[in-house]
């Protein structure tokens, strides 16, 4: 009963840029839409135009975080984060060994 009228949602895949910018390239020819492209591959609209979107963005023809940008922005605050939970620790220690040598 629970079942009934429910889709089991997809696995999320991932692709290869080489796949990715293939697409986009289809896409840019204008042999199909955009529609017809992602329907002919399997994927999602959305996804192919986002990645028609990116691509724009890394070739300088829209504004925005190019992919190395991207990249680089969540090492960063992957860093940070990793950053902060030291200083977090590192406080802590300090607070309690202040609380024993007293």
């Amino acid at each position: 009963m629970e079942s009934m009228g429910k889709k089991k949602p997809r696995p999320r895949r991932s692709f290869t840029p080489e796949f990715k910018a293939e697409i986009v390239e289809l896409c840019r020819r204008g042999d199909r839409s955009v529609g017809q492209v992602a329907k002919d591959f399997d994927l999602t609209e959305t996804a192919v135009r986002l990645w028609i979107s990116q691509a724009e963005t890394d070739a300088g023809e829209r504004g925005g975080l190019t992919s190395s940008e991207r990249e680089e922005l969540a090492a960063l605050r992957r860093e940070n984060r990793r950053l902060r939970e030291d200083v977090e620790i590192l406080r802590r220690a300090t607070a309690f060994f202040a609380k024993e040598t007293r």
